[in-house]
């Protein structure tokens, strides 16, 4: 299939314009998505926060748009429309560039000791073996297959619930999170900045790659899991300040939750 230059409306997601970038063949029929000003409170944005198609994408439509990022610098993201915000633009759109100043590691540090002095005691059990010491980012995993081909095996599962593709003016996944203001995570970090900064750690680490993202859900592929129990606990302990109600409304304890991890290609979060 020929490439040709962005089209118009993708070219607007640029701060450059779009300048040299490129896909394959026709896009789906869909639009771009400005940020509401009555939800940022910022007044119109300069530029459009995404696009979205108009109608649900398939898993190789993700994954040839994913192929394509290189040459087109825009992240595919299956969005879960299920419930509000991507048509009616409920995002506050960020600089990806101030992602650098954040680490996973002050991240959860900052977490582990705002939770942990919340806690009465006895709740401290469902943190063991760590209790009240954060025992900071866990080793990064062995790669069991290209990152990219896991992802797009997640892609095709996720497709099958009828989402739209949405694309994103982004260098990686995480950026993307930033970029097009996703706010799923609000009532546990009311910035998405900082836990991009967790995603992109995962990304070097585990070989994650973001696939879908919903009004309070976060779906990643994973090509390099935690293949044993200790190594899945200290990667619990990570997801429990990146995400506590996985833990506290799933299986309850670390140790429970990091049974689900061991081996396991796809890390989904779910914030209340």
């Amino acid at each position: 299939m020929s490439d040709h230059r962005l089209p118009r409306e993708l070219c607007q997601l640029f701060p450059d314009g779009g300048r040299g970038r490129r896909l394959p063949g026709d896009l789906p029929p869909g639009d771009v998505v400005w940020p509401d000003p009555g939800y940022t409170g910022q007044g119109r944005a300069q530029r459009p926060a995404f696009w979205m198609s108009d109608d649900p994408a398939s898993g190789a439509d993700w994954a040839r748009m994913r192929e394509w990022h290189p040459h087109s610098g825009l992240w595919p993201l299956l969005l879960d429309e299920s419930a509000q915000p991507w048509a009616i633009g409920q995002v506050v759109p960020d600089d990806p560039r101030q992602i650098d100043h954040f680490t996973a590691e002050g991240f959860m540090a900052e977490v582990w000791q705002e939770w942990v002095a919340q806690m009465p005691p006895d709740a401290l059990e469902e943190l063991e073996p760590y209790g009240a010491i954060c025992p900071g980012p866990a080793p990064a995993g062995v790669l069991r297959a290209d990152p990219g081909a896991v992802a797009d095996w997640l892609a095709g599962e996720l497709a099958a619930r009828g989402m739209p593709l949405g694309l994103v003016a982004a260098g990686r996944g995480a950026d993307a999170l930033a970029v097009m203001g996703w706010q799923g995570a609000l009532h546990h970090n009311e910035w998405m900045v900082p836990m991009a900064a967790v995603v992109r750690s995962w990304e070097d680490r585990f070989g994650a790659r973001v696939v879908g993202v919903g009004f309070n859900t976060l779906d990643l592929s994973v090509a390099a899991p935690p293949v044993d129990l200790e190594h899945a606990l200290h990667v619990a302990a990570e997801h429990w300040t990146f995400c506590p109600d996985n833990v506290v409304q799933g299986p309850g304890d670390l140790q429970a939750y990091a049974e689900q991890l061991v081996g396991g290609h796809a890390w989904s979060f779910w914030w209340d």
